[in-house]
């Protein structure tokens, strides 16, 4: 059977600047459709890395991902977007999230009312890419009477979602849904059958970052991706995403050692049964298999994530064709 999805790859812009003309040249030439760039704050910008990779390659999307309207006011996220889409068109997709509480908290950034936020910003961005004139008195934001010199009707919101509200307005109000590494396959169903119930009919777009290692094809060793899945399956909020995946872990432990930077114990922890449910791992066979896996829950693009080197991006996506 040939299960047919879009590759991408995420660079989550810990790597130095100068590499991102590389990575992306290597994610053209290995078949990725977009490369997603993470926005963390305190880290590289992503509009900057952006405009680089663009300049850098011919068809490539870039979807700056996810920005937050508490860091970043959504007409200033509508403006980036509009100019990069001006000087590269029909290669921007949009990507808005509420951020990590604890960058927003480290910034002293608030993040009250999430919904309502996002619901709001969603909003606003596509109003003024339209072209319109906003006028708009919300409970987060608020516009009097302005419009963007540039609009364009080229650029596609995909929302960052986890919990089943944000979820379905991801299903509701944008183009399309991202949802975050180290979810399990059965998870992922779950989470779309929400986005789905949001949609009521709508056609949107299904996006999912997998974090992958290929035995052989890769010059780092697979611990980050363990440690990885460390750092993000710690969150109480992956209870039931770990329930679903069937593998056994201990969260609390799994905190108390990310706490005490004991990694030999993090890594411990996230055994093989957990890499297995929650990540792409092994040789081409089996992370092609995982890949059909993701498939198969409902998503459309699959985004390869945790590999940084260009070499082994080209590698990978090739590896990784969508003919299974």
């Amino acid at each position: 059977m040939v299960t047919v999805f879009e590759l991408g790859l995420a660079i989550d812009g810990f790597t130095p600047a100068s590499d991102i003309a590389a990575q992306a040249q290597a994610a053209e030439e290995g078949g990725a459709s977009v490369l997603w760039i993470a926005t963390h704050l305190f880290q590289r910008d992503p509009v900057t890395l952006a405009a680089t990779a663009l300049a850098a390659t011919k068809t490539l999307k870039i979807a700056p991902m996810a920005i937050s309207p508490y860091a970043i006011h959504p007409a200033h996220a509508a403006m980036a977007v509009a100019t990069l889409d001006e000087l590269y068109p029909g290669r921007i997709t949009l990507s808005l999230g509420v951020g990590a509480p604890a960058d927003l908290s480290g910034a002293g950034i608030e993040s009250r009312r999430p919904l309502a936020t996002m619901r709001e910003a969603v909003t606003i961005c596509r109003d003024l890419l339209a072209g319109k004139t906003v006028t708009y008195e919300g409970e987060v934001f608020r516009i009097a009477n302005r419009r963007l010199v540039n609009p364009t009707d080229r650029v596609s919101i995909i929302l960052a979602a986890s919990g089943l509200k944000m979820l379905a307005l991801s299903g509701s109000h944008a183009d399309g849904v991202i949802m975050s590494g180290a979810t399990s396959a059965p998870f992922v169903e779950t989470c779309l059958d929400r986005v789905a119930t949001g949609a009521e009919g709508r056609q949107v777009k299904n996006c999912g970052i997998i974090y992958t290692h290929i035995e052989g094809l890769a010059q780092a060793p697979e611990n980050p991706v363990r440690r990885t899945l460390g750092f993000i399956l710690r969150g109480e909020h992956h209870a039931e995403n770990i329930r679903l995946g069937g593998a056994s872990l201990d969260q609390v432990a799994l905190r108390n050692a990310f706490d005490a930077e004991e990694w030999e114990f993090v890594d411990n922890l996230i055994s093989n049964d957990v890499m297995a449910a929650h990540a792409a791992c092994g040789d081409v066979d089996n992370v092609r298999a995982r890949f059909a896996e993701y498939s198969a829950a409902g998503l459309d693009h699959l985004i390869v994530s945790g590999i940084a080197h260009p070499d082994d991006i080209l590698r990978a996506l090739k590896a990784l064709s969508p003919s299974l």
